[in-house]
């Protein structure tokens, strides 16, 4: 499950960066779909997540493995939960368990989550003009569906999630199945005509990996690493993207990207 990478992050506060950095020339590019992952790009669920595994960590799991809140959340951002438990409970590492744990999340802490800025705007503009998009996110399916259903966002027609992977991100495979249910594959740039959404170092080598593109947003993590990882473009958040139909008539989509990072 995406979760805060320390218990202070918050959204761009984990930037430690002058916002006149964020001022590069607006761009346009075109792609044939788009592929966002959701914790800390789409929504910031950062404090629900935090008591969530505060609370973990104080239960039978946490005395028996003496598991420090701020060391589970120091690594579990961008990670599957079932890969976390593995290292810290393998007992409850099964998709039985944590889909049930992220149903829950939720319904418990849902008035701990808010929508990322500008993308509610972003999701509303790819619904009308059609544009192919999946959610491609390291938690499970019931996660994604309460958080889309409290936060009342549109939901992709195609999502890739924990459980329907064999390996988490960094491994490619999430947004290389994302590029498939795209239905855009087959060709050997297939990859590069799709743009990836990510916040978290995980998810930018996963999706560069597959070989998409990548656009950042610095929610929760530091620039330096959002470049390290390999982002081909970093910025504040969603409101600094903004799409339209292509002239082509194929349903391509032009994505202008604004308020760059520039270091």
């Amino acid at each position: 499950m995406a979760a805060s990478g320390s218990t202070t992050l918050s959204p761009r506060s984990s930037t430690s960066v002058s916002k006149d950095r964020f001022s590069g020339p607006a761009s346009t590019h075109t792609f044939s779909g788009i592929l966002s992952d959701m914790d800390g790009t789409l929504i910031d669920s950062t404090n629900a997540i935090v008591k969530h595994w505060e609370r973990k960590a104080r239960d039978s799991i946490g005395r028996e493995y003496n598991i420090d809140p701020a060391a589970i959340l120091a690594t579990a951002h961008g990670r599957r939960s079932i890969d976390v438990l593995q290292q810290i409970d393998p007992s409850h590492a099964t998709w039985a368990y944590v889909c049930e744990l992220e149903r829950q999340l939720p319904l418990k802490y849902g008035h701990d989550a808010v929508e990322v800025p500008g993308a509610r705007q972003l999701l509303q503009s790819l619904d009308r003009l059609s544009t192919p998009w999946a959610i491609v996110t390291s938690g499970t399916r019931p996660l994604v569906d309460g958080w889309l259903r409290i936060l009342n966002l549109s939901p992709p027609t195609h999502m890739v999630t924990a459980e329907t992977v064999s390996k988490g991100k960094p491994d490619p495979e999430c947004y290389a199945l994302g590029v498939r249910k795209l239905g855009i594959s087959g060709h050997p740039s297939s990859s590069e005509r799709v743009l990836v959404l990510e916040d978290a170092p995980a998810g930018i080598r996963a999706g560069k990996a597959a070989g998409c593109r990548v656009l950042a947003v610095a929610t929760t993590h530091a620039v330096g690493e959002l470049r390290a990882a390999g982002a081909d473009w970093i910025v504040e958040d969603l409101r600094s993207v903004g799409v339209r139909g292509g002239e082509d008539g194929r349903g391509e989509v032009v994505v202008e990207i604004r308020d760059v990072f520039v270091g």
